[in-house]
């Protein structure tokens, strides 16, 4: 298909598909674009703008040039069956996510270095109990995950004057953060985090990564923050250290199955805080003006980005 021919794009999420269509088409008006309701001929499609779509969708998909996923995560694509191998599969790299997810970690981040877990506490008992206020930068905070997202949390939270380290496959430079890399760092890093920001990919790699022998390499009275995946943790791991005491607490906008079900530990926990993966959402405009950037790259030969490395699942 050359660049001028029309382009026909399949939108197929879980989320408002009407708004996303209207955004798409004010981009780029001489595309037709379907929605997964209407009638649409899958060998036509070009590009497919997934999230959560529906089982077997990419298989029949036949001519697809491109697959764009509407959020940060890409796993609901790479576990599709019969996904095409040379397909380009491009995420999200923001999107208006950043910003959220900075408000949404110094918020959790001060939750416990201001003590208000344990003002919480002290609320349900009719206890006023004052505690001294602790020196922001006695507080080490690592961040798992140095992505886009991962990264604009460690930048903030060291210009608030925490003490910030980073960890992440790959080594990455970030300006007054110290980075650790690779397996052979994260007990190092473990243990030099009081509060631990998990903002993870979900890969094979890190399903699970954090389990018992590895939140037990946490400092004593050490909290963790996850607003990533639920599988990154291994949830009877985290409430047996929770409580035994060697875990502070935990503030979690994700688990391992979404909603979480009733009954579950981590309801009414007085040491767990709970959200339901509110952290950060998809801003369709900026979403919608990169996918649509994306696709004039890819039209003209040049490399995406966001293109994702399927042997890293990221």
């Amino acid at each position: 298909m050359s660049a001028s021919a029309p382009r026909k794009i399949l939108i197929a999420s879980q989320g408002d598909e009407t708004r996303w269509k209207e955004a798409m088409t004010t981009r780029l008006p001489d595309a037709t674009i379907y929605t997964q309701d209407e009638d649409y001929n899958p060998a036509e499609i070009d590009y497919a703008l997934l999230w959560k779509q529906p089982q077997g969708m990419i298989k029949n998909l036949e001519n697809i040039r491109a697959i764009f996923s509407l959020g940060a995560g890409v796993e609901h694509v790479l576990s599709a069956p019969s996904l095409p191998e040379d397909v380009p599969i491009i995420r999200l790299e923001d999107a208006g996510m950043a910003q959220q997810m900075i408000e949404y970690h110094i918020y959790a981040t001060l939750h416990f270095m201001r003590d208000f877990d344990h003002y919480l506490r002290h609320e349900k008992e009719g206890d006023w109990h004052p505690h001294d206020v602790a020196e922001i930068s006695d507080f080490r905070v690592g961040v798992m995950g140095l992505g886009a997202l991962g990264a604009a949390v460690a930048t903030s939270l060291s210009n608030l004057g925490f003490h910030v380290s980073g960890w992440s496959r790959r080594m990455k430079a970030i300006e007054n953060v110290a980075t650790f890399a690779g397996d052979e760092t994260l007990d190092e890093f473990l243990g030099q985090s009081d509060i631990l920001i998990c903002l993870l990919p979900r890969t094979r790699q890190t399903e699970g990564l954090l389990d018992s022998a590895r939140l037990s390499k946490l400092p004593a009275n050490a909290a963790i923050i996850n607003a990533s995946r639920g599988t990154a943790i291994v949830e009877e791991d985290l409430l047996r250290l929770v409580d035994t005491g060697h875990l502070r607490g935990a503030f979690l906008d994700v688990a391992r199955n979404e909603p979480l079900p009733k009954g579950h530990p981590f309801w009414n926990h007085p040491k767990i805080r709970l959200t339901p993966h509110i952290a950060a959402a998809t801003r369709i405009g900026p979403a919608v003006d990169q996918i649509a950037d994306n696709i004039d790259r890819l039209e003209k030969g040049e490399t995406p980005a966001g293109l994702v490395d399927r042997d890293t699942g990221y």
